[in-house]
């Protein structure tokens, strides 16, 4: 009787579990499948197969946004982006940890509080901030708003990671003679492997996808990113939806195979942080 309660209650969740990844998989279905047709076939029946292949349609799409030099623009900005959040971020956790005081602990505060702050109450200030310090229509200048940005949740990862490395290892190694900066480059942060991995996937997804940041500092459209060309293709009067979902596709192709690629060390990274933590 247990052996059939147990196999029902397999089949239950399998069914469950296979219906919640159709539902995440429609909308991955709906923009492959619609990015093939014309315009007319998209308004007629969305969820038909296109009866002819339209690769013309991302032809079409890559000229009139400019494709390689956007996705050169998104792929520079998030590439020294999230560097600059593993090494800041990695750094400023590991002396939070290994320097207990109350300033340490304030400076650690900070950056938690930091993080429930409504980016939208701070647009504003950061428009005119940017304004001042030349941040504006540069990619460098984006470039410094997301490391501030991205900063509070990077230290939170890691200084909840970095409580379950042992002390020893580090004490061993100034005995050795090794300084500061070879105790963390040689020591710690190899250590660091799990979480840095998982930082560079939530951070990666989180600036490659961003549409609002970028829509407030960049300006001309040569330094434009992947979401915001995209959003060339949407008006007052008419969506260009054959023109756009090619687009679509060709910005989520990079990151979803890259999220897949390092996927297995995300929940051991946030688990093992949250545990140490």
């Amino acid at each position: 009787m247990n052996r059939k309660t147990v196999s029902i209650n397999q089949i239950i969740l399998i069914l469950v579990l296979a219906l919640v990844a159709i539902m995440f998989l429609l909308p991955f279905y709906y923009i492959t499948v619609n990015s093939f047709k014309s315009f007319s076939e998209i308004m007629k029946d969305p969820g038909q197969l296109p009866e002819v292949m339209r690769l013309e349609n991302y032809q079409r799409a890559i000229d009139q946004v400019k494709f390689p030099r956007v996705f050169m623009n998104s792929l520079l900005i998030t590439l020294f982006s999230i560097t600059g959040m593993v090494l800041l971020g990695s750094t400023a956790a590991w002396k939070l940890v290994r320097v207990p005081s109350r300033i340490s602990a304030f400076i650690f505060f900070l950056y938690t509080a930091a993080m429930v702050i409504p980016f939208q109450s701070v647009m504003i200030p950061l428009v005119k901030v940017a304004s001042m310090t030349y941040l504006l229509d540069s990619l460098p200048g984006l470039i410094i708003i997301y490391l501030g940005f991205g900063q509070p949740f990077t230290v939170f990862l890691y200084h909840g990671f970095i409580k379950g490395v042992p002390k020893e290892l580090e004490e061993s190694a100034m005995i050795e003679g090794c300084s500061d900066r070879q105790i963390f480059t040689l020591v710690v942060f190899p250590l660091l492997k799990t979480i840095t991995v998982t930082v560079i996937i939530l951070q990666t997804l989180w600036v490659w996808n961003d549409f609002l940041l970028p829509s407030l500092i960049l300006y001309d459209k040569d330094l434009h990113t992947i979401p915001l060309s995209i959003n060339r293709f949407f008006g007052q009067y008419k969506n260009q939806w054959d023109k756009a979902l090619p687009t679509l596709v060709l910005s989520i192709l990079p990151i979803v195979l890259f999220f897949l690629s390092l996927q297995k060390h995300l929940i051991r990274g946030i688990t093992e942080g949250a545990v140490k933590g």
